[in-house]
């Protein structure tokens, strides 16, 4: 520990708490704090033993000036947010009430899933047998060379700087399904979103303090080597040594040189999903890229129904949608993260394991999202969207609710006009906000139980072939279905264009364990629920027409596809057989009351050709990437599939 650090200790409320809860933890050796340790810190002496521990260690190595224990309170957020305005990281947005908007470094504005590795003793363990140490379902690293990527990065990265100690919880504390991490950075933009996204409580501390285990989460923004000419102040960043590091066997995760939140929030996607989807695997459960949402139909009937669509695709839309149809009420548990446990009746239920929603910016407006409008004016952190001349933001989808005379600035701080040719904000700009302001949001979407699932979709943006919605032949139809998703590229990670990607289970950047396997953990869960599985089915609201235009008018419109759902959950027969999966009977999916009758013809038309090669690329991807780790099932329905077109 360096010499020039000396013990202090708060006297804030939450560090006199912490004090009498953990007063066996002061009998250990004593952590030398910096001498400038600032007033309302809680006392790292008081910490449980086995967080101290982790934290001495981390602060040995990333040597910080001083170490900030977060209580999660409204005071400590406020303060942060003032440090955030100092540094040049973060300017308030006077238009509405606490928000504030953040620019990041052009070169720091998405998830960096090359740079992102899972590290097991075997590479097996990692990426399946078809696939290579950095390949498409994932990459591997030893723990040998993880140890050196972190020895090379990590020594001296927060000097100057504050260590963020953030005690959270991933779902409601006391719930079967929750996780608790402790997550260590040098970001305040970090410690603010975290705030909005987990459970960060002195109770959380206290769980510690009774022996739960956590996931270890070390993030820095790192230091690098040389000073980047390019760099942005009060947006540090090492964009050439960024690296994201999984260790499943340890619950250990380390991120090195990003501040964007998809590689610095610890618990999103790395704890959430790689990390999550390993416990998940070893404890007989599922941790899914998937929104909830609960639905009423006009009879009083609710069910829930869990979607996987990649990010960007749509999922905060559907999660608040506003439905079209009389009679019918949504209601938001979570938009992006479902983790699914079977109960003792062998249900499975969900919770949404996050507190607020990190949503794509773009293309959100009162016409498309009004919920999510009404939800993101208030306690919201927005990154590298515009700013407005009075005091607001502004991003692509809100021309028309831009008032007259305002003048733009966009996500790079330069003057904005219309007709431009560029974008006023980054495609992947965002809005960090609490769930709990949604005006839809779910009265039991924090249940410790979580709610019981009737229905799973998956979908992607397929602009040709793939019709509006199908239900799977079976459970394990099902996870074929899952397995064979493919869809457009998105703005959300660093891909260019718009290719046409496998992304299986909408999971592909987000598997910590073999590809295979997971498929195989899916097949089994069948044998646990078994009548009591929900139906599975696959939507595209994104299907066009040959001059490009949607067929289908999506948003709130997408109700009537879920009315056919949840009608297909109660057991009507109201669907026919396709080479596919089963299709709405003529007449069965409504259509009163819209604007324009779409061409349904195109819409659940399936061109032989199309899916002939459709399957064909199925099949070499499975070959390909997964190789002899594919689950003799899922080899099954590929075939099955493969001779049902063939007699199209």
């Amino acid at each position: 520990m360096p010499p020039e650090f000396a013990r202090s200790l708060s006297d804030s409320h939450c560090g006199r708490q912490a004090a009498s809860q953990f007063a066996k933890a002061r009998s250990q050796p004593s952590f030398c704090l910096p001498p400038r340790l600032s007033r309302g810190l809680s006392a790292v002496g008081a910490l449980p033993p086995q967080v101290r521990q982790f934290v001495e260690q981390s602060a040995a190595t990333c040597r910080p000036d001083k170490v900030h224990v977060c209580d999660g309170s409204a005071e400590e957020n406020r303060r942060l947010l003032e440090l955030l305005q100092q540094q040049g990281t973060a300017q308030p947005l006077p238009k509405y009430s606490n928000c504030w908007l953040a620019r990041t470094d052009p070169a720091d504005v998405a998830r960096v899933e090359g740079r992102t590795f899972v590290c097991t003793p075997r590479m097996r363990d990692a990426v399946p047998a078809g696939g290579a140490a950095s390949g498409q379902l994932g990459n591997w690293m030893s723990p040998e060379d993880m140890r050196a990527a972190v020895s090379q990065r990590l020594p001296g990265c927060m000097a100057g700087r504050t260590m963020y100690v953030i005690p959270f919880s991933m779902g409601p504390l006391g719930s079967p399904l929750a996780k608790i991490g402790v997550e260590l950075t040098d970001s305040p933009y970090v410690a603010c979103s975290m705030r909005v996204m987990t459970h960060v409580s002195a109770a959380v501390l206290e769980a510690l303090a009774s022996g739960e285990q956590f996931v270890r989460c070390l993030h820095s923004v790192g230091r690098p080597a040389q000073p980047r000419a390019s760099a942005r102040r009060g947006w540090p960043c090492d964009p050439e040594r960024t690296i994201i590091l999984h260790k499943p066997d340890s619950n250990e995760i380390v991120s090195y040189g990003s501040g964007y939140g998809g590689n610095s929030l610890l618990g999103k996607k790395c704890l959430a999903l790689r990390l999550g989807s390993c416990m998940a695997r070893r404890e007989g459960w599922l941790a899914e890229h998937m929104l909830i949402l609960g639905i009423t139909t006009p009879a009083g009937r609710k069910r829930y129904v869990a979607a996987a669509f990649p990010s960007a695709c749509g999922k905060t839309n559907l999660a608040m949608m506003q439905p079209s149809l009389p009679g019918y009420k949504v209601e938001c548990v979570g938009d992006d993260i479902a983790w699914m446990r079977f109960d003792e009746q062998g249900r499975l239920r969900a919770i949404n394991p996050e507190r607020g929603f990190f949503g794509v910016a773009p293309g959100t407006s009162s016409s498309t999202n009004p919920n999510a409008m009404r939800t993101i004016f208030s306690n919201t952190l927005f990154t590298n969207v515009a700013a407005t001349s009075d005091g607001g933001v502004f991003w692509e989808g809100l021309e028309s609710e831009l008032p007259e005379g305002v003048a733009v600035t966009d996500w790079l701080g330069q003057p904005w006009e219309r007709g431009s040719g560029r974008p006023a904000a980054h495609p992947n700009s965002r809005f960090c906000t609490p769930a709990e302001q949604c005006p839809i949001i779910d009265p039991v979407w924090q249940a410790p139980e979580g709610v019981p699932i009737d229905a799973i979709l998956f979908g992607g943006r397929r602009p040709e072939g793939v019709p509006l919605v199908y239900e799977a032949l079976s459970w394990r139809h099902g996870v074929f279905v899952g397995a064979a998703m493919r869809s457009e590229a998105t703005a959300a990670a660093e891909h260019k264009g718009k290719v046409i990607m496998h992304d299986p289970f909408a999971m592909r950047p987000f598997f910590g364990y073999n590809f295979g396997q997971y498929l195989a953990h899916w097949c089994s869960m069948e044998r646990r629920g078994g009548s009591k599985m929900p139906k599975i089915f696959h939507v595209n609201w994104f299907r066009k027409d040959s001059q490009g235009r949607f067929l289908w008018p999506g948003y709130g419109e997408n109700c009537r596809v879920l009315d056919w759902v949840l009608r297909r959950v109660e057991g009507e027969d109201i669907a026919l057989g396709s080479a596919v999966g089963l299709l709405p009977k003529p007449g069965s999916l409504r259509l009163d009351g819209l604007r324009e009758t779409p061409d349904l013809q195109q819409l659940f038309s399936l061109p032989k050709s199309f899916w002939a090669q459709e399957v064909e690329d199925i099949g070499r991807y499975f070959e390909q990437q997964v190789g002899e780790d594919l689950p003799g099932e899922i080899s099954e329905e590929l075939q099955a599939l493969r001779q049902r077109i063939a007699q199209m």
